[in-house]
């Protein structure tokens, strides 16, 4: 009787052990693929003392017709709108540049190559879900001072 009490229990035992589902979910992975609209920016710059400024840029209904498309080919296009004229004022395509990219998922580094241009934009992928992205790139070209332009995104739906 005891044997048999003894293998019940260890059966109960390896139920609840192998039952147990261990997996960790992980988030679906989430494409830098697509159409995004830019939303706001912030620029920082400090210098070698640790004196620092930040200036948030809130984009007007203008310039939030912008677009910034990634495709799977890592290429894309970078669309920009400004307002134009005093009255009435009206808004105005600025540029439309064409780029390549290379993106290291693992990392989250972008590196953004411009035709026509020499030195890329290097920079980081802080956010990426479904709905929104945020782009750190930053402005290396004076080593005393510090400076990035993050770029807030919302996906645009195809």
């Amino acid at each position: 009787m005891k044997k048999l009490a003894l293998l019940f229990a260890g059966l109960a035992l390896f139920a609840t052990t192998t039952a147990c589902n261990d997996d960790e979910e992980t988030a679906p992975e989430v494409p830098l693929v697509g159409t995004w609209q830019p939303l706001t920016e912030v620029r920082t710059e400090v210098d070698t003392n640790g004196d620092g400024v930040s200036d948030l840029v809130t984009y007007s209904t203008c310039q939030r017709q912008a677009r910034w498309v990634f495709k799977e080919n890592s290429s894309g296009t970078r669309t920009t709108f400004e307002e134009s004229g005093v009255s009435p004022v009206v808004c105005a395509q600025t540029s439309n540049r064409t780029f390549s990219y290379a993106y290291d998922k693992g990392a989250k580094t972008i590196e953004l190559k411009y035709q026509g241009t020499v030195v890329s934009d290097k920079g980081k992928i802080t956010r990426l879900d479904a709905d929104a992205m945020n782009l750190m790139i930053e402005d290396k070209t004076d080593p005393t001072v510090f400076k990035t332009v993050t770029y807030s995104f919302k996906r645009i739906p195809q």
